[in-house]
């Protein structure tokens, strides 16, 4: 007997150690469980909005969810929950022993865990950390979880992370997430009967899903609303009142991305300073213009495919054909509009920002500002004569015969001229006068790289994307102040932090100067090669472009307050079928600003002239001067030879 007792003692003793163990082993891992959930930081959407606070889209990775805190929720939405889930819960710690009970006996009659009684704190528990698996020791966790929790948080933070947590079907994650996706109501909007159906879906997200079964969804609905009434939590009149009530329920996208070409650039500018940026729940407010962006799209979509059409019957092949479109304002370089394809689905290359092409001819401005600065005038005269020109480090002293897309010659013709006509001889020529290693050092100053240090780049033979390109033609609509875009204003935290961005800005020009070459650039679009692009009633200044064999066209353009930059080609660089700047884009340029005049039309119209710009009348025409103009020293009146040496 005393050996019975000494083992009985033994095994009594041994039974408290394993318990103690086990309690100190589930102690640890549970712990570890529920830090997770007492220091609750889930991954949150990133919403990305246009410059007027319109939602542009959602970034995410796996999960969409939009976090609501506790003061945001409704709270008949609380009271619906807690109605149909768990009615006790401001009154258990965390587990129901009674339901418990009740649920047992249910199981050992089926021999197996068919009855749940898990409570809120439960669910979520079973929902975020541990398993649906139907196993005792799954159960005895959730228990202890769930006293847990219930000793760390408060009830109204147990809801609060519920309401979040939460799967509620058609892949949204918490309450405020699927209020949004199914009604597109902010949570202080919904009525009853959209309460009744979100607080419904949890119990079969898939089953419940309106967006697919929205009868089986309605009925769940009434169920709540029945439950609510029996217990007394709304009166009869607003049962009968929702109980035949049908919501309107929208089935859209999670990323409702409205602007790809351009979302996909601001993830790619964003995500070194935002590692988390797909994860962080940060507000992003660009400064894309969401009607603007939608009347580039159409306009360039337009060109596109009177581009296409007079392709018809010329054996020409334009399944390569694309373009791409940047509008930005002239003052801060805010991106109102990017483009990058005619075609996002089809393709998601991004030709605007991505795309290296040549500029051809709507470079020289640029050149002719170097010669305004330099001391030319607008009516100074330049040669617009055939030459030839040696590479003399070639050893076989390689010939380049520059032509004019006209294939003539104008002989002698003014500044003005020669650039409203886009006269490719006098161009070159003017270089040459100006001392090619001088003006290649000025447009570096600019700020342009990878420019050729030869000749031909007075034709624009190197390659800048359309978003780059814009930027430079700002030194012209924003009156000698060059601007970077930027697409991003501004970044919030969801910790409220903000972050500001502005265009970085240099002075380039005098604004008197940049003035000179801007009345040259009106002049393209009034009489020159920019015809196409003329609008009534509104000044507008721009250039052409078109490389050697068609296989760039450009439009480079503004008004007094915007800028717009068009180009078409083909991705494979092949040539198209005789489509110039003037004929593809400037006119996708005029359609999109006759359509901008009946959205904008408080626009400025006039371009102002600034202050130290002598304003002379010559032959009843307008001209311009400035006080820094001068004959230039090496003037092409003293006339040249037919035939240079000079350094590639």
């Amino acid at each position: 007997m005393k050996y019975v007792l000494r083992a009985f003692i033994a095994l009594f003793l041994l039974g408290i150690i394993s318990v103690v163990m086990a309690f100190l082993y589930f102690s640890n891992e549970i712990k570890l469980d529920a830090d997770k959930l007492i220091y609750y930081n889930p991954d949150t959407t990133t919403r990305v909005y246009d410059r007027h606070g319109e939602l542009i889209a959602n970034l995410f990775n796996k999960k969409h969810r939009l976090y609501a805190s506790y003061e945001e929720i409704p709270p008949r939405l609380i009271e619906a929950l807690i109605a149909i889930e768990d009615t006790t819960f401001f009154e258990h710690k965390g587990v129901n022993y009674e339901a418990i009970f009740r649920a047992a006996i249910k199981d050992i009659k089926a021999m197996s865990l068919k009855e749940g009684a898990s409570t809120l704190t439960q669910q979520l528990i079973k929902n975020t950390i541990l398993t649906n698996e139907k196993k005792f020791k799954r159960k005895i966790n959730e228990a202890i979880l769930a006293l847990k929790l219930e000793g760390e948080l408060t009830k109204e933070e147990i809801l609060e992370r519920y309401l979040n947590e939460i799967y509620f079907g058609h892949r949204y994650y918490g309450v405020k997430t699927a209020a949004l996706g199914y009604f597109r109501k902010e949570l202080h909007e919904l009525n009853l009967k959209e309460i009744a159906i979100l607080v419904g879906l949890p119990k079969a997200p898939s089953t419940y899903d309106p967006t697919r079964h929205l009868d089986l969804s309605l009925s769940r609905a009434n169920t709540v609303l029945f439950r609510m009434n029996s217990i007394g939590w709304i009166t009869d009149e607003e049962y009968q009142k929702y109980e035949q009530f049908r919501p309107k329920i929208y089935d859209d996208t999670l990323t409702k991305n409205k602007t790809p070409y351009v979302i996909d650039q601001i993830i790619r500018e964003l995500r070194a300073e935002y590692p988390d940026l797909r994860t962080g729940g940060y507000e992003i407010y660009t400064t894309i213009d969401l009607e603007l962006q939608e009347l580039a799209k159409k306009s360039l979509l337009d060109g596109y495919k009177e581009i296409i059409k007079r392709g018809e019957g010329q054996e020409v092949d334009y399944s390569d054909l694309n373009g791409a479109m940047v509008v930005l304002e002239n003052k801060t370089a805010e991106v109102l509009a990017l483009v990058g394809g005619v075609d996002y689905k089809k393709s998601s290359y991004n030709r605007a920002v991505q795309s290296i092409r040549q500029p051809g001819s709507s470079f020289k401005p640029f050149i002719y500002q170097v010669a305004l600065d330099a001391g030319y005038s607008t009516q100074s005269r330049l040669t617009d004569i055939s030459r030839t020109f040696k590479d003399i480090n070639q050893e076989d002293e390689k010939e380049w015969r520059p032509k004019n897309y006209s294939k003539n010659y104008a002989g002698v013709l003014s500044l003005r001229q020669a650039l409203v006509h886009s006269r490719n001889l006098a161009t070159i020529n003017l270089v040459n006068e100006l001392g090619l290693s001088s003006v290649h050092r000025a447009i570096r100053k600019m700020g342009f790289k990878n420019i050729p240090a030869d000749l031909s780049m007075s034709l624009g033979t190197f390659g800048i994307s359309v978003l780059d390109f814009s930027g430079f033609y700002t030194i012209f609509s924003n009156y000698g102040k060059k601007l970077d875009p930027i697409l991003v204003k501004k970044v919030v935290t969801g910790q409220g932090d903000e972050k500001s961005y502005t265009a970085k800005k240099s002075e380039v020009v005098l604004p008197s100067q940049s003035f000179l070459t801007t009345s040259i650039l009106r002049d393209v679009v009034v009489k020159g090669t920019g015809t196409n692009a003329k609008v009534k009633g509104i000044e507008l200044a721009g250039k052409t472009g078109t490389t050697n064999e068609y296989k760039d066209a450009w439009f480079c353009g503004y008004s007094p307050q915007i800028q717009t930059l068009v180009w078409f080609g083909k991705d494979d660089n092949r040539p198209m079928y005789k489509e110039s700047g003037g004929k593809a884009s400037a006119p996708v340029f005029a359609s999109f600003y006759r359509e901008y005049l009946k959205i904008h039309p408080e626009t400025k119209r006039v371009f102002d002239i600034p202050k130290k710009v002598r304003v002379v009348k010559v032959k009843n025409k307008t001209e311009y001067f400035t006080i820094i103009s001068k004959p230039p020293k090496n003037g092409s009146e003293q006339g040249t030879t037919p035939e240079d040496k000079l350094l590639f």
